[in-house]
């Protein structure tokens, strides 16, 4: 992967359904368009010190000893896996062995993927067939498994060339963007398309926070989707044994991206409110921001409404593909811990299908390439299992379900506990080898703290009622207000449930299970410059697994 790889991943993950649905709801939830866009700016910040959390810890672990006897970090995919285990874990100290394993593992493999983006997707696709309101839940569901299932079988035809549409959708999606926060501008400007007049009067100092909210869990629901459409720069961390010399690509390139998208998402979102009013009822009954951006800004409100549909259905599809790259890798490795049914099974590469065409004798391109076929089974048999729990649902229900389900857990969960790993690392060095990390920007510590504070926030004011005119209450949403933090809090304890049942069967059968992870690690042997003189970063090109049940120490003790 190379760095304009990275660039593109960062761009897909970032840029889904969030920056294009979620804006209406922040809106509401403030109450004010200066309130809404203080938080897209402020979620910025937030993310930026995430991705510095993430860069600390994904360019600095695992620590591998290599065959010269010396412990080096050499990255490898699974992203905050990793990260948890080595905090929360230790061989010297008297801790449950799978624990932690089981708490992210079951956890991610459950909630881990975009079945919310795929119901987006499928309200896209009809809106852009005509039923811009209301769309029939039936065909919005298939839609959704459709696109899930052909980004699962692109994957297994060809990484390569999903690698290439990855690409291709990135800049697709800046592009639209781009077409978003100029057409707005003109507007602003005067210039007339014949549509509604601007809406720029909110921009006033006088009024620009102004009625605004003063409910707490409204305002921390309204950052929770703020922060979910910024939440792609966790993503390529999960690829990262795949990134050619991570330390020196890593760190650049990531906060190039990531400065990017902050300007893209707060000026779109400018944008947006040069044609849509804070206020506009529109935003409450159809509960998205660009599709109402387009009915005002044109004449032929429907066919304007249609082809931006159209638009952004493709774009959320891009989505889809690269995440579904993504969380497949985690699934991956989380599989190798021998925890899963099956799991070597699920563990395993296999040859796509082109790589095993051009084996035949039709064609000479690499015919190793190789992806998880088990783990993408796995994304796709739970990505299915969310949309059929939330298939009673309004499609635009459903949508709001699994984001705030997925954001709970993967980004507020995981970002609360990994966040706090680092900051105790960064206070008690002793007997856990991080006197050295790779990546140490200045104030990591601040950094850390901030991401730390930002999602404990998060976790506990979203346990509050929000008011009755908030989008996030129950009359407005639904659902009753204090289900989904529930949910969301309760989800570690289903890995604690199924880490009971691993100790069960381990006393069942009276044998433990013992996982081998052996990996080959070699210097990375890419081009540089003739004149650099520092050691080559090492990389991770194998690794054999071996997973066991045996015989526990204490009975061939006391044999």
């Amino acid at each position: 992967m190379l760095s304009e790889q990275v660039v593109s991943d960062f761009f897909l993950c970032s840029l889904g359904s969030g920056i294009f649905v979620t804006p209406a709801l922040v809106a509401m939830g403030t109450g004010s368009l200066g309130g809404s866009l203080f938080l897209w700016a402020f979620g910025g910040i937030i993310a930026t010190c995430g991705l510095l959390v993430w860069l600390q810890l994904g360019l600095s672990l695992p620590l591998i000893t290599t065959d010269d006897g010396v412990t080096r970090a050499v990255p490898r995919s699974g992203g905050e896996k990793n990260y948890l285990e080595f905090i929360y874990y230790s061989n010297t100290r008297k801790r449950p062995k799978h624990l932690v394993k089981c708490m992210y593992g079951i956890s991610f493999v459950l909630v881990g993927n975009l079945s919310g983006n795929a119901i987006a997707f499928g309200i896209y696709v009809m809106s852009a067939a005509g039923y811009t309101e209301n769309p029939p839940k039936g065909p919005v569901i298939g839609l959704a498994v459709m696109a899930l299932t052909l980004t699962v079988v692109l994957h297994m035809i060809s990484r390569r060339s999903g690698i290439y549409l990855n690409n291709a959708f990135a800049l697709g999606k800046v592009l639209l963007l781009l077409a978003l926060i100029v057409m707005g501008f003109m507007q602003a400007a005067g210039y007339d398309f014949h549509g509604k007049p601007k809406t720029t009067s909110g921009f006033e100092t006088q009024v620009s926070f102004s009625p605004g909210s003063s409910n707490v869990p409204s305002i921390s629901d309204s950052l929770l989707y703020v922060v979910y459409a910024y939440s792609g720069f966790e993503q390529p961390f999960y690829v990262l044994t795949e990134v050619r010399t991570p330390r020196k690509i890593f760190p650049r390139y990531t906060l190039i991206a990531m400065s990017l998208v902050i300007v893209l998402f707060v000026l779109v979102n400018a944008a947006y409110f040069c044609a849509v009013a804070q206020s506009d009822p529109a935003l409450a009954i159809q509960r998205n921001m660009a599709t109402v951006f387009f009915s005002r800004l044109f004449p032929d409100a429907e066919v304007a409404q249609r082809v931006m549909a159209g638009f952004i259905a493709a774009s959320i599809f891009g989505n889809l593909l690269v995440m579904t790259y993504t969380a497949s890798r985690v699934k991956q490795e989380i599989a190798k811990e021998g925890i899963l049914p099956w799991s070597m099974l699920l563990a395993k590469s296999h040859r796509t299908v082109l790589a095993w065409w051009q084996s035949r004798g039709y064609g000479k391109r690499d015919t190793l390439e190789q992806s998880p076929m088990g783990a993408l089974l796995l994304h796709l048999g739970t990505s299915v299992l969310l949309i059929a729990v939330t298939a009673m649902l309004k499609p635009s229900i459903a949508y709001s379900v699994l984001v705030t389900l997925y954001s709970y857990v993967i980004i507020v969960l995981n970002g609360f506990f990994t966040s706090a790993g680092l900051l105790y690392l960064k206070l008690n060095k002793q007997g856990r080898d991080w006197s050295n990390p790779n990546f140490n920007p200045p104030y990591g510590a601040v950094y850390a703290g901030i991401y730390f504070l930002t999602c404990g926030f998060m976790l506990f004011a979203a346990l509050g009622k929000p008011e009755d005119s908030s989008p996030f209450s129950s009359a407005q949403s639904g659902i009753q207000w204090y289900l989904l933090p529930a949910i969301g809090l309760s989800v570690p304890l289903w890995g604690v449930l199924w880490y009971g049942g691993l100790r069960l069967k381990m006393w069942w059968i009276d044998r433990e299970l013992v996982v081998e992870r052996v990996p080959r690690v070699d210097p990375d042997e890419s081009p540089r410059n003739p004149h650099d003189n520092t050691e080559r970063q090492y990389v991770m090109t194998s690794e054999d697994i071996s997973s066991n049940w045996v015989v526990p120490q204490r009975r061939l003790h006391g044999m």
